[in-house]
């Protein structure tokens, strides 16, 4: 790569001032760090430093767009070793970008776009440069208004109406929302975000391009994927595209799940008064996998799917009952190449059916029945009486949450509601991992928090039923 430049390098016209920006901001920062300039400031003087810090950011980034477009521009050749590309050994613009600026794969192919919406465009007779597709977005690039996300917000929903728009319509859509982007929208609003802009830019590609949907919605028809990858170690892959009705649904379903509720009454409070939250330390992508799982339970027992050799779809899963026992081992579960921990294989047999098989040397010596699953009736009974999953700040509704035995059924645990209670996926899975304890009192569930959120290990009725919560206030 080296030898490869040299041999192109020829009158760098921007070495030095690049060099001398270069200084200048090597100087700002270890005077910021000698300083501590960030944190002595206060919260208004923070703000604008940050502002500052930003549009130059932009101005920098604009410089960088500018210089990967005229990159595209000479890799565009059709002979492939007239490109740029080829000439300093790269694939492509993206690779070449990586290369050079060491980002990563995803920020290229948004510099890329981005340098190909706003380059200006190079007459093939004279060789000057003509206007941009979007001569707003350009100048508020110049002007260190926008940077990537800001170009590629306004410019990628009023690009994907072309052809069927014309192109002055999409410049003068642009443009409002250029203007948005300055603060000098219609509405006098402050400068909006590269979020707000996006949004605007795609209520102005609706406008402009009422028809555009049914394209757009083919194309979705014709990629829409969901594919299982091959098992490993540290878990399952998954990737794909949905259909985006079918995103927004999955997208419901997760916000049901992960909607932040606390009902709870007695709550541990702190020194001032103010209750002290459980502590839930999942991070988005995890509490998603949880309410899918949720998601998939539920859809399994609605007797609702397809059948498979005449009953509903099931999963099944084998253990030896030594290990169950002991606690320890590996349990299988059919689908699967790699094993799974009894405690995954507890957690599956809590809330469905066990059927005991009894084996000498491979020769099946007897079946049991299916045992131990709570009926539809017992069901809607625990349900009435919890409300939603007995774990304070959980907010999970009944209809996802799993019944779990408060006493284990292989320990003599009746399927009882006196010994069932609501539990969603997550906690229900990780029960004795996090620290929470359930017990029944008479037949009514009872929760003890761990130690870091509740000192005081006081067990706590527990429930979001709205006739029982009535009859506590009534009480008090």
């Amino acid at each position: 790569m080296s030898e490869a430049l040299g041999r192109i390098e020829g009158m760098n016209l921007l070495a030095t001032p690049l060099q001398s920006l270069q200084q200048q901001a090597r100087d700002v920062l270890r005077e910021a760090e000698e300083q501590r300039a960030l944190q002595r400031g206060d919260e208004a003087e923070l703000a604008q430093q940050v502002s500052a810090i930003a549009e130059l950011g932009s101005l920098v980034e604009a410089l960088l767009i500018d210089a990967v477009g005229e990159m595209v521009r000479r890799s565009e050749a059709p002979d492939r070793s007239a490109r740029m590309t080829s000439h300093l050994g790269c694939r492509d613009v993206p690779e070449l970008v990586q290369t050079l600026t060491r980002v990563g794969p995803r920020t290229a192919a948004r510099l890329q776009r981005a340098a190909k919406s706003v380059r200006p465009a190079v007459s093939d007779i004279t060789g000057e440069l003509l206007n941009a597709a979007f001569p707003a977005v350009r100048a508020a690039m110049t002007d260190g208004v926008l940077g990537v996300d800001g170009i590629l917000a306004i410019c990628e929903p009023l690009q994907a109406t072309a052809p069927r728009v014309p192109a002055e319509a999409r410049r003068d859509a642009a443009e409002i929302a250029v203007a948005e982007a300055r603060g000098e929208g219609p509405d006098g609003a402050p400068p909006a975000c590269a979020a707000l802009l996006r949004i605007h830019a795609q209520a102005w590609a609706l406008a402009l391009d009422q028809d555009g949907a049914e394209p757009r919605e083919r194309t979705a028809i014709r990629k829409r994927s969901f594919s299982i990858g091959i098992a490993t170690p540290s878990g399952v892959p998954m990737h794909g595209t949905l259909l985006p009705e079918v995103a927004a649904q999955l997208q419901t379903i997760f916000d049901a799940q992960l909607s932040p509720k606390i009902a709870f009454t007695d709550v541990p409070r702190d020194v001032d008064g103010t209750p002290i939250a459980p502590l839930d330390d999942r991070t988005r992508a995890q509490k998603q996998h949880d309410a899918l799982a949720a998601a998939l339970g539920v859809a399994a027992s609605s007797g609702l799917l397809p059948t498979l050799g005449g009953h509903a779809p099931t999963l099944v899963v084998s253990v030896h009952a030594e290990d169950v026992a002991a606690g320890t081992g590996y349990a299988y579960a059919q689908g699967c190449d790699q094993s799974i921990t009894v405690a995954a294989a507890l957690h599956i047999g809590c809330h469905g059916a066990v059927q005991r098989v009894t084996s000498d040397n491979g020769r099946i010596v007897r079946i049991g029945t299916a045992e131990r699953v709570f009926n539809r009736h017992q069901r809607r009974a625990i349900a009435l009486r919890d409300g939603a999953c007995v774990i304070p700040g959980c907010g999970v509704s009944a209809a996802w949450c799993e019944i779990h035995h408060v006493l284990e059924h292989a320990q003599g645990g009746p399927t009882h509601t006196d010994n069932g209670v609501l539990l969603c996926w997550f906690h229900h899975r990780f029960l004795d991992r996090i620290g929470w304890r359930v017990r029944m009192n008479r037949g009514v569930p009872e929760v003890r928090a761990p130690g870091w959120f509740d000192a005081s290990l006081r067990w706590r009725t527990v429930t979001t039923s709205p006739t029982r919560l009535a009859e506590t206030v009534r009480r008090t």
